[in-house]
């Protein structure tokens, strides 16, 4: 066995020409939350899912933690202290720069497909370049020409962008599981504009029965809903930004694998699961990227790797004015094992008696939890604990497909 979680067996009794080894695509669907992969083979243009994977990213939890620490640092330059003159006004970024937040989304996607090439065949990598024209979206036209090309797929980037920003359901009666209908919620006949932030979605029923009346009279006797509706329309594009600006840092760090890239925009691989009839996730639309003419058949489970990151390497932890108020140990490792190990536990006797298989937390004492898929397991003693695959940053659970995947 070569690895625990995903299972890799690794055979080393035989030797197989590589040409007589049929190789595996993988696809890609960057998300700023969740990115799809997914391995799949192709059969006279038609494709069948072997393996999907879903990543889930920590950048928002990297950006509050980066927040806070600046937070930290600028109150204790400044609080009872004589003013020493800030000094990043003075520090360049090298070309490229991403923030932490979103140079995580490339790393930990591009460590995931180095890990599958290095497990598997692979001979391509089919990805989504871009889910969304924020350029389309926020322009407020229908943009003509070399802005933007015409066709079958016109218009894919805005109902995705909508199904995904309002719920996929009717924005004021809540239906979902039903045919949806761009609506403007201040209507075009009294001055409403095309801007994304003019737009939402409602079943045909709420449509026809709102017509061109004001979004203020229609939802007079619902003030709640109202405000809401009117709060949303105007959240910024945080995600379809997060995505666009690590779009062409992810191609490049693609192409310098080595393997031939395949770029689709968002468009096309709602165009193609429209046709397959297959449901929304971010893994079947990770098996739908680029050309498509059918897909066979898609794994039913799909295993779920949440970004935990690797532990931190300050050894204190503060009070909320950021002082230390408790110190940990040196080393992170206690009696062979870290915390985020995958480990299991055989414990013969005692309130713990049995065999208990997840993620440890350690202690200096020796007593350790157990995070399992049935809860949290107390004080076990380390002589009972045997390791399974150590921590790699990755908490690990498997899920069947679903639709409301976003």
């Amino acid at each position: 066995m070569a690895r625990h979680t995903p299972f890799v067996i690794r055979l080393r009794d035989r030797t197989v020409e590589q040409s007589t080894v049929q190789g595996v695509d993988l696809g890609i669907d960057p998300g700023s939350k969740h990115t799809g992969i997914a391995v799949f083979t192709t059969a006279s243009g038609n494709r069948t899912g072997r393996f999907t994977l879903r990543l889930d990213h920590r950048g928002g939890r990297i950006r509050d933690k980066l927040s806070t620490r600046a937070a930290y640092r600028r109150g204790r330059r400044t609080r009872n202290l004589r003013y020493r003159a800030p000094r990043f006004l003075n520090r360049t970024r090298p070309k490229g720069w991403l923030a932490p937040s979103l140079q995580h989304r490339v790393d930990t996607t591009m460590s995931w497909v180095t890990r599958l090439a290095r497990f598997l065949p692979v001979r391509a990598v089919h990805v989504e370049l871009v889910s969304f024209d924020t350029c389309a979206l926020t322009a407020g036209r229908d943009l003509q020409g070399l802005e933007y090309q015409q066709g079958t797929l016109a218009g894919y980037e805005v109902r995705q962008y909508l199904l995904e920003k309002w719920g996929r359901a009717c924005v004021y009666c809540g239906r979902d599981n039903t045919p949806l209908q761009v609506e403007h919620i201040h209507p075009r006949s009294r001055g409403g504009s095309n801007r994304i932030s003019n737009l939402t979605l409602a079943c045909e029923r709420c449509n026809l029965a709102k017509s061109s009346t004001p979004v203020e009279v229609f939802l007079n006797d619902k003030p709640a809903l109202l405000a809401r509706v009117l709060k949303h329309a105007k959240a910024p594009l945080r995600d379809a930004a997060a995505v666009n600006s690590t779009r062409w840092a992810l191609w490049r760090s693609l192409t310098e694998t080595g393997l031939p890239v395949a770029t689709a925009s968002g468009g096309r691989t709602k165009w193609n699961r429209s046709r397959t009839g297959s449901p929304k996730s971010h893994t079947l639309d990770a098996l739908h990227v680029g050309e498509l003419g059918q897909v066979a058949a898609w794994p039913r489970v799909v295993l779920v790797a949440s970004a935990t990151g690797r532990g931190t390497y300050c050894r204190t932890r503060t009070d909320k004015y950021g002082f230390p108020r408790l110190r940990l140990p040196r080393v992170k490792a206690i009696c062979g094992y870290a915390t985020g190990d995958l480990v299991r536990a055989v414990v013969p006797s005692g309130k713990n008696a049995g065999t208990h298989t997840g993620r440890v937390a350690v202690r200096s004492s020796g007593s350790f939890n157990i995070k399992t898929r049935n809860g949290l397991v107390r004080d076990i003693n380390h002589n009972y604990v045997r390791l399974l695959q150590r921590a790699d940053g990755y908490g690990y659970t498997t899920q069947k497909e679903t639709t409301d995947d976003q």
